[in-house]
């Protein structure tokens, strides 16, 4: 079982915060969206079908759970 370790960076004043595990680190795009733009921009940016598009070939690669069915439920709704 692989330990991670969470911990924040100050960028230009907002709080981002960073997963450290054995793979390499990972930087909490909410958390810096939230600081841009507000939680508007993040639901308006989860929409985007091109966003669904690289959410979905990110878990089909790294989710051995990745439920592709349901996937393409919410694939079809983001086409609107």
């Amino acid at each position: 079982m692989s330990k991670s370790k969470t911990s924040t960076i100050a960028v230009r004043g907002t709080a981002v915060s960073i997963l450290t595990d054995k793979n390499g680190d990972y930087i909490s795009l909410t958390d810096m969206l939230r600081a841009k733009d507000g939680d508007f921009f993040i639901s308006d940016w989860l929409r985007n079908r091109n966003t669904v598009e690289f959410l979905g070939i990110w878990e089909s690669v790294f989710n051995p759970d990745f439920n592709y069915g349901e996937f393409a439920i919410i694939k079809s709704a983001s086409a609107l």
